[in-house]
């Protein structure tokens, strides 16, 4: 007979099994994205692949995502990317996969298109599979990555409300979760209006 106590203490620990390359990865993600500098060496991370002239006509009316797409064909590109238009005189297309980057910018006025090629290094990895999510992307395994990340979310709130519920039912546990709760709560409110 599984009782609800021996439900919720199976149910954390096989969703901590399951979340924990999804944690590792969003973890170790995380300090690259608060310690910038830390495999900062100096290079460049960006190589021209090529500047050539280029034309492609650009209104304020034109579909952003199919100007990207347009501009990826004729630079032998496909895939996943992004694309946005800063001012009126230049269109960034970032194309983009979970091991390298490309990122294409036209100049209206001068009729150039100028793609650099990101160097490869395992912070750009991380950070980019830490920020890759939506529905946006015409590819299935896209689709899938971000159907995962709704599970992994969904699997940290219950991972949470059973953490709690165990942490309730231990009453010695009580007075040192109370500390912990309260302060992790009190330094988020805290820090929240800095930000």
């Amino acid at each position: 007979m599984i009782t609800l106590n021996l439900f919720v203490r199976r149910t954390h620990l096989y969703l901590a099994l399951f979340l924990l390359p999804w944690l590792f990865m969003y973890g170790i993600s995380s300090f690259f994205f608060n310690h910038t500098a830390v495999l900062e060496d100096g290079i460049s991370p960006w190589k021209v692949r090529f500047d050539r002239p280029y034309e492609i006509n650009i209104s304020k009316a034109s579909d952003l995502r199919a100007v990207g797409a347009r501009i990826l064909q004729d630079s032998g590109l496909k895939g996943s990317f992004g694309v946005y238009r800063p001012d009126s005189d230049t269109l960034h297309v970032y194309w983009f996969n979970s091991w390298s980057a490309t990122e294409l910018t036209y100049f209206a006025k001068e009729k150039r298109l100028l793609a650099q090629d990101r160097r490869f290094r395992w912070d750009f990895v991380l950070k980019g599979l830490h920020g890759r999510a939506g529905f946006e992307q015409d590819s299935i395994l896209s689709d899938g990555w971000a159907v995962a990340v709704d599970i992994v979310c969904v699997g940290i709130l219950v991972w949470i409300g059973t953490g709690i519920y165990m942490w309730w039912k231990l009453r010695p546990t009580r007075g040192w979760g109370s500390l912990a709760l309260g302060g992790g709560i009190a330094l988020f409110v805290m820090l929240l209006p800095l930000l």
